[in-house]
């Protein structure tokens, strides 16, 4: 895979079952731990649903990028406005096809259309604290941790269930590469 030959593109309602079928393929489960953004140590359970993907794809002030090759749909994610220009979440990459650039294409053309859709000068995400390798790949590419920590939803079975209780995220941010519009 060449990931040069990437395409890319917005998600449509046509696409929801292949984007959860991918972002729980590349976290939950055996599946995922071909790959190394597995989150099978920490969480049983879902990582997203169907409703949860839709309604993103569904709201107009956000989207969810996919990035494709003639072998079809590789990686994708989430962006919308906030606080701090725009977030970037549920990025995943098939777990058979991490570690050849994909990801690091996707998150370049989410950056781009961050500043593009939404005038962003920073993209703000969040991490499981205890994703240190994770977190470790997204200092390489520039995000700084704020400081700042969020809850984890414990209780919340959308977002799975964890298998420790000391759970929580990390936000991480880093400038767009663009200046903003």
């Amino acid at each position: 895979m060449d990931p040069d030959t990437l395409t890319f593109r917005d998600a449509t309602p046509a696409d929801v079952d292949a984007v959860v079928a991918l972002v729980e393929s590349a976290y939950r489960g055996d599946t995922s731990r071909r790959g190394w953004t597995t989150e099978a140590d920490l969480l049983d359970g879902r990582r997203t649903d169907a409703a949860g993907v839709a309604a993103i794809v569904a709201d107009p002030h956000a989207a969810v990028l996919l990035a494709e090759d003639a072998d079809g749909l590789l990686a994708c994610c989430e962006l919308r406005p906030a606080e701090a220009g725009a977030y970037f979440g549920m990025f995943a990459v098939d777990p058979g096809r991490q570690g050849r650039g994909v990801g690091r294409r996707l998150l370049a053309h989410a950056d781009a259309e961050a500043v593009r859709r939404h005038g962003a000068g920073a993209l703000e995400m969040t991490v499981i604290v205890q994703r240190t390798d994770l977190i470790a790949w997204y200092l390489r590419l520039g995000f700084a941790a704020t400081g700042e920590r969020k809850p984890f939803p414990h209780g919340d079975e959308r977002f799975g269930r964890p298998r420790r209780d000391d759970l929580e995220f990390v936000v991480l941010r880093r400038a767009t590469t663009a200046p903003p519009a």
